[in-house]
């Protein structure tokens, strides 16, 4: 009996209370982030907050000594730590708030013997406002559940101790929740609104490269509209003409059947070639499945490549050097574009010139050399935008080759290409295909 592999169980969700524990109970570093305009006020939320942490801890100490008459060292140490949460909140803004809850506490312990009728308690006079700081800063950069607790904590524990210790303390519980609200609430709308900026930058960011994207489509979709129009129809033409050409010639020569064949085989295939560009141009996506493609031509198909311009007339002969291999896919293609492109311009520039087409596999580069004669008879106009030896280059440098194009002293022209077999990023074709 064979066993079914069972894949593993994903982790399950974390619970909602699990999760606001998890985000209440961490140390976890969140910078306040800086103001984006003007740029030479960056850092002031900044200074402001450590104005406020050094004025707030001072005026703690003031009233601790002043007002409730605690002496001794306990005043100092309770006005750093009340400062330091002030100061941390930029930083770590839970850590900072349950840093300065439990400052707060101590405090409320400390003047807890040393207050009477008419003092505030459990905040000292400034206590409840060096505490909204500390709300505000953690407010702005944690969810709104959290923001709800440590707004919530804070006042729950003040009407608490307020019940414990019946003194006329009800103003200073007033007072304190409104002034832990305001901060929740403020914190919390300055949280949205950046929050909201963010996404409407991210937003228009891929609004303009979806403009783009469809600017490509359009204009893909007019370069294929405008190659089924034209160059598809011509070639369809000339097919049909070569095909029935012979019947229009009393007793045709083998000879001129065997050409006009080749011509009407050469057409079909450039119409399959065809059919392929405008598939790849039409597709938004070259690379989905459901749009196959038929594969690149290599270097093993370079014999029927040649054969077909000899076909054509002219004296080709090739010379492999070193052990013939299968290379990467991108070396393989760029190639064999390069030996055909060498081969049309033979066809269209020297005609009745002899061509010598050379490979040469080395341990790490490829050597292609295409080299024609001077020619038997002059050229016939050859209409184009001179663009073949511009595509030849682009094609070797996109692999981090060389290609070298001139005249030969013996009147015929050379093209000699380099090619790394071990492309630097890898092969071009791997990532995007022939068109």
């Amino acid at each position: 009996m064979t066993q079914r592999s069972v894949p593993p169980a994903e982790p399950p969700a974390a619970a909602p209370g699990r999760a606001l524990l998890d985000e209440l109970f961490t140390l976890r570093r969140d910078p306040l982030p800086r103001m984006s305009r003007p740029r030479w006020l960056a850092r002031l939320p900044h200074v402001v907050v450590l104005y406020l942490a050094v004025f707030l801890g001072f005026m703690t100490n003031q009233q601790l000594f002043d007002h409730y008459h605690v002496t001794g060292g306990p005043p100092l140490v309770m006005a750093l730590l009340t400062g330091l949460s002030i100061a941390l909140a930029l930083f770590r803004p839970i850590a900072a708030w349950w840093l300065g809850l439990i400052t707060a506490g101590l405090i409320a312990g400390a003047i807890a013997p040393h207050t009477w009728q008419g003092q505030s308690w459990p905040w000292l006079p400034s206590g409840s406002i060096a505490f909204s700081p500390v709300i505000l800063l953690a407010a702005l950069r944690v969810p709104p559940r959290v923001t709800a607790v440590v707004v919530g904590l804070p006042i729950a524990l003040t009407g608490l101790a307020v019940l414990f210790k019946p003194l006329d303390s009800t103003g200073t519980f007033f007072a304190s929740t409104l002034l832990f609200g305001i901060a929740g609430l403020l914190g919390y709308a300055l949280r949205a609104v950046r929050l909201a900026r963010g996404q409407l930058v991210a937003q228009e960011t891929l609004t303009e490269e979806e403009r783009a994207r469809r600017t490509l489509l359009e204009e893909r979709s007019r370069i294929a509209r405008e190659l089924h129009d034209v160059v598809a129809h011509h070639m369809s033409v000339i097919s049909i003409q070569a095909q029935v050409a012979p019947h229009l010639v009393e007793n045709p020569s083998e000879e001129l059947k065997e050409n006009l064949a080749g011509i009407r085989e050469n057409a079909l295939e450039a119409l399959t070639e065809l059919r392929r560009v405008l598939g790849v141009l039409r597709s938004e996506q070259p690379e989905d499945p459901a749009n196959p493609h038929h594969p690149q031509p290599t270097l093993a198909e370079l014999d029927g490549l040649v054969d077909n311009v000899r076909g054509a007339g002219l004296d080709v002969t090739t010379e492999v050097a070193g052990a013939r291999r299968a290379l990467t896919p991108g070396v393989e293609l760029t190639a064999y574009r390069i030996v055909q492109e060498a081969l049309s311009n033979c066809l269209r520039h020297a005609p009745g010139s002899r061509v010598e087409v050379g490979i040469a596999y080395g341990p790490r580069e490829l050597h292609l050399c295409v080299a024609n004669s001077a020619p038997t008879r002059s050229a016939p106009p050859s209409p184009g935008a001179g663009h073949g030896l511009l595509g030849m280059r682009e094609r070797a440098g996109m692999l981090g080759g060389e290609l070298a194009a001139g005249p030969r002293p013996d009147g015929g022209y050379e093209v000699s290409a380099v090619l790394p077999l071990d492309p630097p990023g890898g092969s071009p074709s791997e990532t995007k295909k022939d068109v």
